[in-house]
């Protein structure tokens, strides 16, 4: 078993925009292995952290590796997505401040019976919650020609979507496509030689968009974001940080949303929707790892750091 590590990303950039030293209740809605938590905690002087996680394994661990900070901390098993009634089971209805770190953690990528990794043989899973019924199995050998096609170009962004797509129908009619490797194998045998030689592995893309699918990453995104929004109180944070540029698409659109509001015609005189401003964008542009992050820390090379502040 691959033990369960997570090197919060630009951690310093995360404190300085949720200041959890104001006190209150925090939430970290991506647990993972506790980094970014234990460092709002140590801030945390007056108030409670509660972190969500879809994981089993990531609340087990997060929950040993805080333990010191005794009730200050609370982990609770569930899906980010349904933040405001999980928190409500807590008799929590207002926060300070609130972190998203979308994506997939080190600790799945690096175990390798979880199935994330093109790099390393095991079962088609790629399954964040092992309680979910739908596996990556069940994407690749279940889902039809123009489905497959459909979320390897918008969610891979693989312009030889339909290209893997046949690939992997045809391999799929000799016999079930059940193993990692050879998933890796088919997509980049279906893609151009000349594609291949450089830039990430051909699988990428492609294994983002089924890992995407299975744990419908992007499904409610927009939906979610709203209401972790609702749930801060005046003057909370909430901070997200994205991946890939579907992820940001979103947070950046709602962010905007918040902030400009207004449908009116730029053209009118005067604003007569009624739609007021309910936060602040604090990062105009995204935040960006710096050099030495990127050196210590490859895995942060593609992430961006987006923060409103509620009014």
């Amino acid at each position: 078993m691959t033990e369960f590590h997570h090197i919060p990303i630009m951690l310093g950039e995360v404190l300085e925009l949720l200041a959890p030293e104001r006190g209150g209740v925090f939430v970290d809605g991506t647990l993972g292995g506790g980094g970014h938590s234990e460092g709002i905690l140590k801030r945390l002087t007056d108030g409670r952290l509660y972190g969500i996680d879809r994981d089993g394994e990531a609340i087990a661990a997060a929950s040993e590796r805080l333990k010191p900070f005794g009730d200050k901390f609370k982990a609770i098993r569930g899906n980010f997505f349904d933040m405001q009634s999980l928190l409500a089971n807590e008799g929590v209805t207002g926060v300070e401040g609130i972190l998203l770190d979308l994506g997939v953690s080190s600790y799945q990528l690096d175990t390798p019976e979880r199935g994330f990794s093109y790099h390393e043989e095991a079962p088609l899973d790629m399954r964040m919650d092992d309680r979910a019924s739908l596996s990556a199995y069940d994407v690749v050998n279940g889902y039809s020609h123009g489905e497959l096609t459909r979320i390897i170009r918008d969610y891979g962004e693989e312009r030889y979507a339909a290209k893997v797509a046949s690939a992997i129908v045809r391999e799929r009619e000799r016999e079930p496509i059940n193993s990692t490797t050879k998933l890796a194998d088919i997509i980049k045998y279906a893609i151009p030689a000349a594609n291949r030689r450089e830039g990430p592995h051909p699988a990428r893309r492609t294994f983002q968009a089924i890992r995407i699918e299975v744990n419908g990453e992007l499904a409610e995104l927009d939906k979610a974001i709203r209401e972790a929004h609702d749930l801060l109180n005046p003057g909370g944070v909430m901070a997200v940080i994205t991946f890939h540029s579907l992820e940001d698409r979103i947070v950046k659109q709602a962010f905007k949303a918040f902030e400009h509001p207004c449908t009116c015609d730029p053209k009118a005189p005067i604003c007569t929707c009624g739609k007021k401003p309910t936060a602040e964008i604090l990062t105009k542009k995204p935040i960006v790892p710096g050099a030495d992050e990127l050196e210590y820390n490859p895995r942060s090379r593609s992430s961006k750091l987006r923060a409103i502040k509620k009014l």
